[in-house]
């Protein structure tokens, strides 16, 4: 329901929702276990019999991804984290990600059963100084997408391009940046194939 005035709240919604139930007082009264009737009980009236259409119910919403800003650490991130997947990006001038570079990361994703609530989209362009180590003890990651060179975080040596890397609690795919697979159809392909495997 959307109320237009705040006003209209007093009419649709008693005031005894807000209070405390020591603030209520003790306002309940107790009834008689056999209650006296003074007139009979009155008949149901029973309607005549009409058809019923069936309501569907709509469609869940999906779980807007939340952008997240911890106190304790200061990274701004878009996603949950649900799975535990990790992605870097380096945009100088975006907060996470590129509108264009995120729809199409949404489609792969969704080929993988993923969505952005499921991970995490951290722009290290924002964070130089953050360590792999500050990123891994922070999000807990079992998985992390680097898309980019420049999205290398401090203290990762290089990893190969295009070559999973996997340890007894982590695995680590770096990748061509989107502005580098988005007009090559040969760097997409090559990203997918590795992609599938992470």
């Amino acid at each position: 329901m959307k109320v237009e005035n705040p006003q209209a709240f007093r009419f649709i919604m008693p005031d005894e929702i807000y209070l405390l139930d020591q603030d209520k007082g003790d306002k309940t009264t107790t009834l008689a276990e056999n209650p006296v009737l003074t007139q009979p009980a009155p008949e149901p009236v029973l309607a005549p019999e009409t058809e019923i259409e069936q309501v569907i119910p709509p469609p869940p919403a999906a779980a807007q991804p939340v952008v997240v800003q911890t106190p304790g650490s200061a990274f701004n991130y878009l996603g949950n984290n649900n799975k535990r997947f990790l992605i870097l990006t380096s945009y100088h001038n975006e907060q996470f990600i590129a509108p264009a570079h995120q729809a199409a990361l949404e489609n792969i994703l969704k080929r993988k059963e993923l969505d952005l609530n499921d991970v995490v989209i951290l722009n290290t362009h924002t964070y130089p100084e953050a360590t792999i180590k500050q990123l891994y003890g922070h999000f807990k990651p079992d998985k992390i997408l680097i898309l980019g060179a420049n999205a290398i975080p401090e203290g990762l040596t290089k990893p190969t391009l295009n070559q999973p890397v996997r340890t007894s609690t982590i695995a680590i795919l770096y990748s061509y940046s989107f502005d580098e697979m988005m007009d090559s159809n040969e760097n997409k392909k090559v990203f997918w194939e590795q992609m599938k495997t992470l």
